[in-house]
Order: structure tokens, then C-alpha cells, then sequence
């Protein structure tokens, strides 16, 4: 199997280049789950964010964005104990502000998912890459998702989070054209 190089770390990273990066997500909880384990890599490495990953389902109810929404102050204060998790209030409070920001635009746009994938007109983005150096860290399009988002009162987020959040949602795909999972 030929891979993106990135994902020659360990067995998750490959696993998750293989099964989950680049896949076209269409689910709201889905898309809210990678939209917050991106802005906890913010500063750390995908793969501290993937050992970690179990830990980040538990701690956040599997994403459900009602409950996260409406997270009290002692729910916060049993997150921030667990030394499992990014232990990061900033982000932590960030992560509830954006699930009411979600849930604020599933009531405007019908879903998140959808105001995600019209900028793309619903369908993936494919590019040519060839060469790791060649992959953006961000561009046009999460700049102006970022913004819109951001608008909409989301918070913790840059246009770097966003792309690589795209990336990881399928709305991007950036597997080199060597790699297998192309498509």
C-alpha cells in the first residue's frame, strides 16, 4: 500500500489516513467531533490528538452537540481534571460555544453539514498534489469558511484549523496522487 507519508507514523495514524481522512462526512455530530479534535491539535501534533482520541469521546457525551451545548460549570471543572484529554479551558469553553453555534446554524441552514458543503457545491475538492511540500496549510476557501464561521460566533478557530478540518471531513481531499486512498 502506498500512503501519504504522514501517515507512516504508528498504527492510528495509518489507520486513520486509511478509514477516515479525506472521506466525505455528512453527518452533523461527525463533522462537530473533527471540527473539535482540530482545534485541539491546534499547537500539538495530530497524533497526540489520536492517542488521545477515545478519551475525547467520553469526555464530550461522543459529540452528541445538544449536550455539549448546554455543558455546566461542574461538567467543565470534571474535564479539565482528566489527564487524558487536552486539559485546555480556553478550547473547552470553545468547544461549547461552537455547539451552540452549530446548533444555531442547523436551526438557519437545515444542518451544519450543509452550510459546510455548499461552499463546495456538495461536492470534494481533489487536489493534484504530488509532493508533500505542494499541500497547503490553508487557502481561499478555509479563509472564507473561517470567516463565515466566525461570523456566526464561532470561536478557537483559524483558517489553518478550518483546512485541515475540510481535510478531514472529505470536503478536501489532499492524499498525494501516489496514494492508494486517493480515491
Amino acid at each position: 500500500m502506498k500512503r501519504c507519508l504522514w501517515a507512516e507514523t504508528n498504527e492510528k495514524m495509518r489507520y486513520y489516513h486509511d478509514n477516515v481522512w479525506g472521506k466525505p462526512v455528512r453527518d452533523d455530530r461527525q463533522m462537530f467531533r473533527m471540527l473539535v479534535l482540530e482545534m485541539f491539535q491546534s499547537g500539538l501534533s495530530w497524533n497526540t490528538i489520536l492517542q488521545r482520541e477515545e478519551f475525547f469521546d467520553e469526555e464530550f457525551e461522543n459529540f452528541e452537540i445538544e449536550k455539549v451545548a448546554n455543558f455546566s460549570e461542574e461538567k467543565i471543572d470534571n474535564i479539565l481534571t482528566n489527564g487524558k484529554i487536552i486539559r485546555h479551558r480556553n478550547k473547552i469553553l470553545s468547544v461549547i460555544n461552537n455547539a451552540n453555534a452549530v446548533l444555531k446554524i442547523q436551526k438557519k441552514y437545515g444542518s451544519f453539514s450543509k452550510f459546510i458543503w455548499r461552499y463546495v457545491f456538495d461536492t470534494p475538492v481533489i487536489n493534484p498534489w504530488k509532493y508533500p511540500k505542494e499541500v497547503p496549510s490553508k487557502n481561499i476557501l478555509s479563509n472564507k469558511i473561517c470567516e463565515d464561521l466566525k461570523k456566526e460566533g464561532f470561536k478557537f478557530i483559524g483558517s489553518t484549523t478550518i483546512y485541515s478540518f475540510l481535510q478531514a471531513t472529505g470536503v478536501i481531499n489532499d492524499h498525494l496522487i501516489s496514494c492508494d486512498f486517493k480515491y
